[in-house]
């Protein structure tokens, strides 16, 4: 899986050794959302690595972009996938009609037989879940209540099991469920991060763990401060600080 700390994501490879992994991003990248290439390598990697039949939990699909790449890799070993988005109603979320969007693009994608679409909350299909799982992502509502109660999905991995977050040092919310949930936790270490795509394991943390959580707040103070300035369209000065483009930092 690529792995990066201190930086923002390393340049991905172009496909190494032709693993699908190149046709499955051509199928998501049209479709909308801020996952980058570098970021849905590594999803592709973790789903990649998992033994045959491995059920993979994802939290918040929208319209597809993840979903795609993580059935893609799953398909390749007769794995499912279980995306759970509440799919809320209104002009951010789009209800229904972004439900539909998905199942076209699963359908596209010729994924439809490996992914069950549930809608409703996270944290009701947590509350009622029993059945272990291998690989968990992270990517629903990015308020800090919200993202606390995703991380418990984690207590369904198995030892070094891996949990993926997204906007993981970008997100207030998401970096304050971080700090306050895995930098004390004894069963939970980050181990690296792909822009703000945090990776995380099940296993004991050691002290250098810690100090690795820790020292991604610089990087993070940066993004929210980047935020700031593109809330107040100061995007010229964001330019001088480094930043590229109108979008928030991902």
């Amino acid at each position: 899986m690529s792995e990066s700390i201190g930086g923002d994501a390393p340049t991905a490879a172009a496909d190494p050794g032709g693993d699908g992994f190149d046709e499955a991003f051509a199928l998501a990248d049209p479709i909308g959302g801020w996952l980058t290439r570098d970021q849905a390598r590594a999803l592709w990697d973790a789903a990649a690595d998992l033994p045959p039949g491995a059920h993979v939990v994802e939290i918040g699909s929208h319209q597809g972009r993840s979903t795609v790449v993580l059935a893609r890799a799953l398909a390749r070993s007769g794995g499912r996938l279980t995306a759970v988005d509440a799919f809320v109603d209104g002009p951010r979320y789009g209800g229904t009609a972004t439900r539909d969007v998905l199942a076209a693009h699963l359908e596209q994608a010729g994924v439809t037989a490996v992914v069950d679409v549930v809608a409703a909350r996270s944290q009701d299909v947590r509350s009622r879940w029993s059945e272990p799982i291998d690989l968990l992502w992270v990517d629903g509502k990015h308020d800090y209540w919200t993202c606390s109660d995703d991380l418990r999905w984690s207590e369904h991995l198995p030892p070094h099991g891996r949990c993926l977050v997204h906007d993981a040092f970008s997100s207030i919310g998401v970096t304050t469920s971080l700090l306050v949930h895995v930098l004390p936790s004894r069963r939970l270490r980050l181990t690296g991060r792909v822009g703000s795509l945090a990776l995380l394991e099940v296993a004991s943390p050691s002290g250098a763990d810690r100090r690795r959580l820790v020292a991604q707040l610089p990087w993070w103070l940066r993004n929210v401060g980047l935020k700031v300035l593109l809330r107040l369209r100061l995007g010229a000065v964001a330019r001088r600080l480094g930043h590229v483009g109108p979008f928030d930092p991902y």
